[in-house]
């Protein structure tokens, strides 16, 4: 007869496949088992292999330079010791007892984010358009209006942004030879111009919410501040995505040490501090929403018969924390638009109290700039399907291999189609963590993006799911960037789904064993 006796919090396995409310309650019920005798031992590990990805990460922003996917060993290597440690972390932080956990959760969380402060961006230079942007917003202009390079944007073209031409021996001017500064020319006169604005002759591609908060970071510091600000801000967001996860795993009895996925990852500290890509904003949004739709699911209790009904104010608070969940659903995606495909996973028990202040946040964010510059709003989003290949289907790295051409669009969107519904019909309202998973999840394996960051949505639903097994996908977005090459892209993502499947199998067998 299989053993039915569930092993402690502190036994387990790291892929504890632990799921539900049961398994929450079953999980933090018990009080914390007797101190290991080397769990001092264990805690001072951990803090060390910490301390040494602080510096690694440090060492990594400040003496690389900006990424040449020419010359990418350097912070290749940075990136699989990094990721290796924090695999060794993550272990090591299960045999550390829980309230020191939680500290070093947190102050890890910090460390990390501040040693990835340690210099400018290396693999992107989207913050740079951040600032424009922001700059722009704050003299009153609309960032839709002009181009980077349209010559009426000349008062914001400081020496950081637009780097000064040099003349060669013939007199023509030339940029510095740097792949974060890209040559252009100024509109309607035409002259030379070097900046580390991407893309700077066509409009802003990020939507009104993002636009709002690149307008209110840059506000408070001038416009000789370079990237620093955002990635400060990106800073304090990572961290509060730490506390949030912690409060929210203690909250439902939940092991909090499973947060360490998002505050000791590489990953996180790159994109969200050192690159301080807005997506880490959404996901916050994001995570804010789930939190609140679930809360506002009344128990289980409620449901079952003969229990005793909700009384007319817990009803009423109920209500009120699905439509404040609905709000930040909408800032979310008026953020980066991405986070929409964190819906279905949050209609599943009250559609319309979610999807109704959703739609109307959205609307009143995007309302003012569609008045004031009308279907430019829209920016250089068609552009940006285009240039990543999603037109034709060439940016399907798995699809286009058994689909290629168009067809891998059709094959994309009909996947997607399921993969929503069955989350919207499958997702347990209380415990909407794993359809967000599952959902994000699977979209990016069927679009395989090119940029790492968007998987910063998947990490925090991750940590709340415990599904340990899709991080794999944040990691082969990154061996995919750091590596672009199309052979890389089809490997690293076939084995991301190989780990996911694997840590579906394991789960299947766990419960099977135990019985639980």
């Amino acid at each position: 007869m299989p053993n039915t006796r569930e092993p402690s919090a502190d036994a387990q396995p790291a892929g504890e496949p632990a799921d539900t409310a049961h398994a929450a309650a079953s999980s933090t019920s018990r009080p914390d088992p007797p101190r290991l005798p080397h769990a001092r031992v264990f805690t001072a590990l951990t803090a060390l292999v910490l301390a040494v990805m602080a510096v690694l990460t440090a060492l990594s922003v400040s003496t690389l330079g900006f990424f040449d996917p020419a010359d990418a060993g350097g912070i290749v290597w940075y990136t699989v010791a990094l990721w290796l440690l924090f695999v060794a972390a993550a272990l090591l932080l299960r045999r550390v007892p829980r309230r020191a956990a939680i500290v070093l959760i947190v102050a890890g969380s910090a460390v990390l984010s501040g040693a990835a402060l340690a210099g400018p961006p290396n693999t992107s230079t989207d913050s740079a358009r951040y600032a424009l942007d922001g700059m722009v917003a704050n003299e009153g202009g609309s960032p839709y209006t002009y181009v980077p390079a349209d010559d009426a944007l000349a008062q914001f073209r400081t020496t950081w942004l637009f780097v000064p031409a040099v003349n060669d021996s013939d007199g023509h001017p030339q940029c510095p030879a740097s792949p974060r500064i890209e040559r252009s020319v100024s509109l309607p006169s035409f002259q030379v111009i070097c900046t580390v604005v991407n893309r700077p002759q066509v409009h802003t591609i990020y939507p009104p919410g993002a636009e709002l908060y690149f307008a209110g970071v840059r506000f408070w510091v001038p416009a000789t501040a370079e990237y620093w600000p955002f990635q400060l801000t990106g800073a304090l967001i990572s961290v509060g995505i730490s506390i949030v996860l912690v409060l929210a795993l203690l909250r439902r009895r939940m092991d909090a040490r499973w947060a360490a996925l998002w505050a000791f990852s590489p990953f996180v500290a790159t994109e969200a501090v050192t690159n301080s890509h807005v997506d880490a904003l959404a996901a916050l949004l994001l995570l804010l929403a789930t939190l609140f739709v679930a809360r506002g699911s009344p128990p289980l209790a409620t449901r079952e018969p003969g229990a005793i009904a909700p009384t007319a104010a817990a009803s009423r608070a109920s209500t009120a924390r699905t439509i404040v969940g609905g709000v930040f659903l909408g800032l979310s995606i008026a953020v980066k638009l991405v986070p929409v495909i964190g819906a279905p996973a949050l209609l599943r028990r009250h559609p319309l109290k979610v999807a109704i202040p959703a739609i109307l946040t959205f609307a009143a964010l995007y309302v003012p700039y569609v008045l004031a510059t009308g279907i430019a709003v829209i920016g250089f989003l068609p552009g940006y399907l285009a240039e990543e290949g999603y037109d034709d289907g060439s940016r399907f790295a798995l699809l286009s291999i058994v689909a290629p051409g168009p067809v891998s669009i059709v094959l994309a969107g009909i996947l997607l189609l399921v993969t929503a519904v069955l989350v919207w019909r499958r997702t347990d309202p209380e415990n909407p963590w794993l359809g967000q998973v599952v959902m994000i999840g699977t979209t990016m394996l069927i679009v395989t993006p090119h940029y790492s960051w968007y998987a910063l949505l998947l990490v925090p639903f991750v940590v709340l799911s415990r599904r340990w097994e899709w991080m794999a996908v944040p990691a082969a977005l990154t061996a995919q960037l750091l590596v672009p090459t199309l052979a890389v892209a089809r490997v690293s993502f076939a084995l991301a789904i190989v780990v996911v499947l694997a840590g579906l199998a394991y789960r299947t067998y766990y419960r099977r064993v135990y019985r639980t």
